[in-house]
């Protein structure tokens, strides 16, 4: 007997073309052994979260162990996985970057003494392109926690919210992004926004603001929902409502006072002693720590992980008092004030471009390689797939902050953190039509010191310039942090912030944008009641900072450069009618893979719904002038005055039957080849031999081409044309000979 699920409705508001839609949460079908199940369904997608715990903490562990993995289940959308495993494997970067939006909207939700592993799965068990899961996943996590026994804060949700046309809409379908000037997908509790994450076209600060409200007062909704299905839940499943304990660590609180009283004053003037080096600064911290715990007897009954961890929250206190108190920051700057930049381009010789950008302590070596069509990135996934031509990846070294770490692959945080730069990036980027080229960022992080995402930005920017890419407008970008006490209403929002700022702070504030407007943005918040007008503030305080740090580069370079690099690929892209695409082709690709051969260019062609796009690739101007040539020889109908490379065919007394384009034939008349006069055409070329001529007139009666020879050639000195007459150009005598004098 099938069981009968509980579930909860939720409507989505249409409008603007949008019919009504109906999310809904079940549970009590399926995954019922997990601590918390639900599917959560919206047209046709539908998501499968689970969440488990374990029961206690692990022994001496001092971290909350929290993973969030979600994953798409190819069958799902009717597709079988590509690769030789024809199976699913590690996370796609897709899915590592929407596991982060979950991830980073839930973890500030535990008790701080929660310390018990959780796992969380979300998987996409049905597709529907206009029901995207990226705006799902979220709600489902939530809703699995909240009829689950495992203590959190929530419920929260995420939604999609994009300006189209003018009209905001909240998780809308998948054709709508396209022409999208706002996309955020934004989490947060029925009372604060906890996340916001996305990309826009150079929108203003109000705009963005406007779409936050919007897309919290339908996670509001959400959040009401979660609260009713937990109720009806909770009437069949009554322990659900007393959650499990959260005193995973034995807190001591003579040992907490204790050292309140004797070491606050001490990390109190530490901070204020305003070391802008980090390494002298985390040195003298680590160095007072050390002092307390060295004095302690062999034989002390003090937890001296509790004592290690009560000495690094009053180091926390005592500077987040420091900046609240005195506007003063750890390394002495203003509030507002950026750190000194410097940027240099063109740094290495043999890339396409090149720049190195260094804020502070902080600092990326970024390069640009353009290729051709052949180097697209494939995206096979179950919702995306197809192929990608602007491709940027972050690398962040364990000796960009001092320390000895393997080299491995990527981790979620490098995927995170290119993925905000490639939005901030991409916005700029030439039209497709203008742009022939597959583009690849890469940014290597030397030092980092706070937001090395934002110096990639900068970096990304000078080195596309360097390179000759023709983006519309330089890109730079910020981090803000807030620093706030809700019991005295103080609060300092800081620009261009610190590594230890952003552990100390309240939010994560990153935004990337133009002169005209915002391109990108992420944001992370750790506290209650973030008001509106703060963050408006913050924005405000973002785009002053972004504009001065936009000007250091432009002292730099302010605009592309006006042509590649000389050892750069180059590229040239033509339109021809569909009806031709196969003449270029040829019968088993024979015709292309000749041009390519011949010309030592790389030469591809595809189809739209309008036209045949043919792309062209060389690595010098004579290559790429050749390829051109081929192809306009196939595709150009001939008209009079243009320039062809032929091939002699046949030779005849009064001249050379020369093929100038694949099938079509002309005559190069004997008094056409050369300005002195040729008695006879002995010697004077041979069948098969390549020459470059001109076409001279067309016949409009019979379509017959004639050819010059000479027309490209320079005219002796001296030598003046004194008559033509007249000849049969189609065969014959050599009669119709040009007559000269000197």
């Amino acid at each position: 007997m099938i069981p009968q699920p509980i579930t909860q409705a939720i409507t989505l508001q249409g409008g603007y073309g949008i019919e009504d839609r109906t999310i809904t949460i079940e549970t009590g079908k399926l995954a019922k052994q997990a601590d918390g199940s639900v599917v959560v369904r919206m047209g046709n997608t539908m998501i499968l979260a689970t969440v488990c715990a374990a029961r206690d903490a692990k022994e001496g562990q001092d971290f909350f162990p929290l993973s969030v993995d979600y994953q798409e289940k190819f069958a799902g959308v009717g597709r079988i996985p590509g690769g030789f495993m024809k199976r699913e494997s590690k996370l796609s970067d897709y899915e590592v970057l929407i596991s982060r939006l979950v991830d980073r909207a839930i973890r500030p939700l535990f008790p701080d003494d929660f310390l018990a592993e959780v796992q969380i799965n979300l998987w996409l068990i049905s597709g529907d392109k206009d029901s995207l899961p990226d705006a799902l996943v979220a709600l489902a996590a939530s809703s699995a926690l909240s009829i689950s026994d495992i203590p959190f804060q929530g419920p929260i949700s995420e939604v999609r919210v994009i300006k189209h046309q003018g009209n905001y809409i909240v998780n809308p379908p998948h054709s709508f992004l396209k022409d999208a000037d706002i996309d955020l997908v934004v989490a947060a509790t029925y009372d604060n926004i906890l996340m916001v994450e996305g990309e826009c076209n150079e929108v203003s600060e109000a705009d963005m603001l406007h779409a936050l409200k919007i897309a919290h007062e339908a996670i509001k909704i959400q959040c009401k929902a979660q609260m009713e299905f937990a109720e009806k839940v909770a009437a069949v499943k009554p322990h659900i409502k007393t959650k499990r304990a959260a005193n995973h660590i034995a807190h001591d609180e003579n040992l907490q006072k204790e050292l309140h009283d004797n070491y606050y004053a001490k990390f109190y003037a530490l901070a204020a002693s305003l070391n802008a080096d980090k390494d002298s600064r985390n040195s003298a911290v680590k160095d007072l720590k050390k002092s307390y715990l060295d004095s302690l007897p062999a034989d002390t009954t003090v937890n001296k992980k509790l004592a290690s961890m009560y000495l690094e929250d009053l180091y926390k206190k005592a500077a987040r008092k420091l900046v609240l108190d005195e506007k003063v920051r750890l390394d002495g700057r203003k509030l507002d004030e950026i750190r000194p930049i410097w940027c240099e381009i063109d740094y290495l010789p043999s890339t396409h471009g090149s720049a190195v950008f260094t804020r502070g302590e902080t600092q990326s070596l970024t390069t640009v390689t353009l290729g051709t069509k052949l180097d697209e990135q494939m995206i096979d996934g179950a919702m995306l797939f197809g192929y990608n031509k602007f491709i940027l990846h972050y690398n962040f070294p364990g000796f960009s902050t001092g320390e000895v770490k393997p080299n491995r692959g990527p981790g979620r945080r490098e995927v995170g953190h290119g993925n905000l730069a490639n939005r901030a990036l991409k916005k700029v980027l030439p039209a497709d039509v203008d742009n022939p080229y597959t583009i690849r960022v890469v940014s290597d992080i030397l030092e980092s010191n706070g937001s090395s995402s934002m110096a990639t930005v900068c970096a990304g920017t000078l080195a596309l310039m360097d390179a000759g890419v023709k983006v519309k407008a330089p890109v730079s970008g910020i981090a803000m942090g807030l620093i706030s006490d809700s019991e005295t209403g103080k609060y300092a929002i800081l620009s261009d912030i610190l590594g230890d700022e952003d552990h100390l702070g309240d939010m994560d504030f990153k935004v990337t944008g133009t002169a005209k407007g915002i391109t990108a943005c992420q944001m992370d918040i750790k506290i209650d009641g973030l008001s509106y007008e703060l963050l408006e503030n913050a924005m405000e305080q973002a785009r002053k900072g972004r504009l001065h740090i936009l000007g250091k580069m432009t002292e730099v370079i302010a605009a592309p450069k006006p042509d590649l690099k000389p050892h750069a690929p180059r590229a040239h892209m033509m339109l021809i009618p569909k009806s031709l695409i196969g003449a270029v082709i040829g019968p088993g690709g024979k015709v292309i893979q000749e041009m390519q051969r011949d010309t030592g260019a790389t030469i591809s062609i595809e189809e739209d719904k309008d036209n045949g796009i043919i792309r062209i690739f060389a690595t010098s101007k004579e290559s790429m002038d050749k390829a051109i040539q081929r192809v306009n020889n196939i595709v150009v109908e001939p008209e009079v005055g243009m320039v062809f490379d032929g091939k002699v065919t046949s030779i005849m007394p009064f001249g050379a039957f020369v093929e100038f384009i694949k099938g079509k034939e002309g005559l190069l008349h004997i008094s056409e080849i050369k300005w002195e006069r040729l008695e006879n055409m002995d010697g004077v070329l041979e069948e098969g031999e390549e020459i470059q001529v001109k076409l001279v007139e067309v016949d409009k009666k019979t379509g017959k081409y004639r050819l010059s020879r000479k027309a490209l050639l320079p005219r002796p000195e001296g030598m003046v044309e004194r008559e033509r007459s007249g000849g049969n150009h189609s065969g014959g005598s050599g009669g119709g000979q040009s007559k000269f004098r000197r």
